[in-house]
């Protein structure tokens, strides 16, 4: 074999692994789960055709995403026991906010009259971030002895409000504000720790 032919193949070699780590570098959005291996394979041809940066966004914000969920739904969860520990199973229609127990029904009667399947038989699950905050506020001597003031919950809940809503509507969050949600969630965990003093 001559020096030329082995070349040859090296020059080869490099082409191909370029475009093998192109391929790679388009479909590997940097995360073990998320769009780089899609769940439901009938979906992948569709997931392929959106643009590179969009999927890119979408893998980077479902961290976010998922922050969100698990905070919401451990929220909801402390809001259900201490709610029931204090005021038994008809808390719902006794202790939640007027405007709260509207936006929810109006919530319920459009899914209902859309004809899809309802997200849950717990009207908790049908309240926004913010409405969580309301109940948490209007409840607040049942909460008092757990969480560590009222005006720290609520500036809390409020910057976390805030930053809920790029995630909830798809937008990418600036880099100043992942940083504010980093702290934000620190001061919630700080705020579960009760009062001090």
């Amino acid at each position: 074999m001559s020096d030329h032919t082995v070349e040859l193949f090296v020059l080869k070699c490099a082409v191909i692994e370029t475009n093998l780590r192109a391929t790679l570098a388009e479909y590997n959005t940097g995360r073990s789960g998320g769009l780089v291996k899609a769940d439901d394979e009938q979906l992948d041809p569709f997931i392929k055709q959106f643009d590179l940066t969009t999927r890119k966004n979408a893998a980077e914000m479902s961290r976010y995403y998922e922050i969100f969920y698990l905070l919401e739904n451990d929220i909801r969860r402390l809001i259900v026991e201490t709610m029931e520990s204090a005021h038994g199973s008809s808390w719902w229609d006794k202790r939640v906010p007027q405007g709260v127990l509207d936006e929810v029904k109006k919530n319920r009667t459009r899914e209902a009259q859309a004809a899809v399947s309802i997200r849950s038989e717990d009207d908790i699950d049908y309240t926004t971030f913010g409405q969580l905050g309301d109940i948490i506020r209007e409840n607040w001597s049942d909460f008092a002895g757990m969480l560590s003031n009222q005006s720290a919950v609520s500036r809390v809940l409020s910057a976390l409000n805030m930053l809920r809503g790029t995630i909830a509507h798809c937008g990418v969050l600036a880099e100043d504000e992942v940083d504010r949600l980093k702290l934000a969630i620190r001061d919630w965990f700080r705020v579960l720790e009760g009062p001090k003093g």
